[in-house]
């Protein structure tokens, strides 16, 4: 369906209380400087089902409110980046749209098409010229019911980041204090900043994708689960978790639906994002602000048939397994891991090497933002800026996982008919 909005009015939020002058400067960590120069999204639906219906006006204010309040906590977000380096914290604010909706809110959630929800977004996910670093919408659908679209850059916060942001303003709108958790701006002590030119940390962003939503049911991803358990590779191995076999899988049909398009001979590259924060030796609270993140990085060996599946998997834990605290003292370090980086943006640039991504937001409490109207309906996000990407979120209820998959519009029109793929997804919104 394609999704009409209107915009109705803008303005700039800023914190409830001026930033001290001694926070002022804050520093961006090496990761956070060679992390992509676009947002991270999330689109939180919800829905009235009672006859106590609160005006805009009222949603409006309580969340403005709220979010100057939070912004105190958050204050580098209402800064503005500068040269990659630091954030001037100048309390000098973000963006919060007001927006109407010309449809039913159930006409969104009955047929769900990702590809509208950037509509839902106060700015372009991949305006690398945007000097905002947060941006919140607020989208009123002809019912009444809204979603609350709001964008962190990446240059700030990883996905983890984002949520506790989320999370926090939705704890400071419902006046709930023991779940409000400032956090930690500890990743410039952990990892200090460098001085570099040379990486291109925009490498593959791109308009030319496809993004669609395809869902798994608990049931499916148990069947791909019992499949992938005794596979060559897994002897004495743990059981595959859900995100294992909807990994191995997915990638597996990428790799038939492309196997003969392109290059004869070709070098795949698997990328795991890694939350950082529990490898650390003590683990870092997981309210520590910033990108603390890592990919995982492997290069499977390639057979035909399924006997490769548990080899693959088998690659990936122990590649997941190398980032430890040891890793995380020569990653403190910094040099050795740019170099490798830019020696795998050379491969990437002269098409010897083709990289598939893949980042698990399940078992993220993602359902639990309650802004004082009750918990959200439904918890998406727009498509993101990279083509050959999996984010995975979870279904609301029963263990299901929703695979939001950007692809190559040829590749995806391959995925669509793929008889096997299709067996053990549903593609909801296609």
């Amino acid at each position: 369906m394609n999704i009409e909005v209107e915009l109705i009015s803008e303005e700039i939020i800023k914190p409830s209380s001026s930033t001290p002058d001694d926070l002022r400067h804050y520093q961006l960590s090496f990761l956070d400087q060679l992390s992509p120069p676009v947002y991270n999204p999330l689109v939180l639906f919800y829905e009235f089902n009672d006859e106590t219906m609160p005006s805009v006006t009222e949603i409006s204010s309580h969340l403005k409110k709220s979010l100057a309040e939070v912004l105190t906590l958050f204050y580098p977000l209402a800064g503005r980046i500068t040269d990659n380096k630091y954030v001037d914290c100048n309390d000098e604010g973000i963006p919060y749209v007001e927006a109407h909706v010309k449809c039913e809110l159930s006409e969104v959630l009955n047929n769900p098409v990702p590809g509208e929800f950037s509509k839902f977004m106060p700015f372009e996910l991949d305006n690398i010229a945007n000097k905002f670093s947060l941006g919140v919408q607020l989208n009123i659908f002809e019912c009444g019911g809204f979603a609350i679209g709001h964008c962190i850059s990446h240059k700030l916060a990883d996905g983890l980041s984002h949520f506790m942001f989320s999370k926090t303003w939705a704890a400071t709108a419902l006046g709930d204090q023991a779940k409000i958790e400032p956090p930690e701006f500890i990743s410039a002590e952990l990892f200090p900043p460098r001085d570099f030119t040379a990486y291109d940390a925009g490498l593959g962003i791109t308009r030319n994708k496809v993004a669609k939503r395809f869902v798994f049911s608990a049931s499916m991803i148990e069947a791909l689960r019992a499949k992938y358990q005794d596979s060559k590779g897994l002897e004495n191995q743990k059981r595959p978790s859900r995100v294992d076999a909807l990994s191995a899988f997915i990638w597996s049909r990428y790799v038939a639906n492309t196997k003969d398009t392109g290059p004869a001979e070709k070098l795949y590259m698997v990328l795991h994002s890694v939350n950082l924060r529990p490898r650390f030796d003590p683990s870092l609270p997981h309210h520590s602000f910033g990108n603390l993140y890592r990919a995982a990085m492997t290069a499977p060996f390639l057979s035909s048939g399924e006997e490769c599946y548990g080899l693959v998997m088998r690659q990936v834990r122990e590649e997941i397994d190398k980032i430890d605290n040891h890793y995380m003292k020569s990653l403190q370090q910094g040099a050795e891991h740019l170099s490798e980086l830019n020696e795998s943006v050379d491969s990437v640039i002269s098409g010897e090497l083709i990289t598939f991504s893949f980042s698990s937001f399940c078992r993220f409490p993602l359902y639990d933002n309650d802004f004082g109207w009750g918990k959200p309906t439904w918890v998406s996000s727009p498509p993101l800026t990279f083509k050959n990407l999996v984010v995975f979120m979870d279904t609301k209820e029963a263990d299901g996982i929703e695979a939001y998959i950007s692809l190559e519009e040829d590749v995806m029109a391959k995925f669509e008919t793929d008889i096997e793929f299709l067996a053990y997804a549903s593609p909801s919104g296609c």
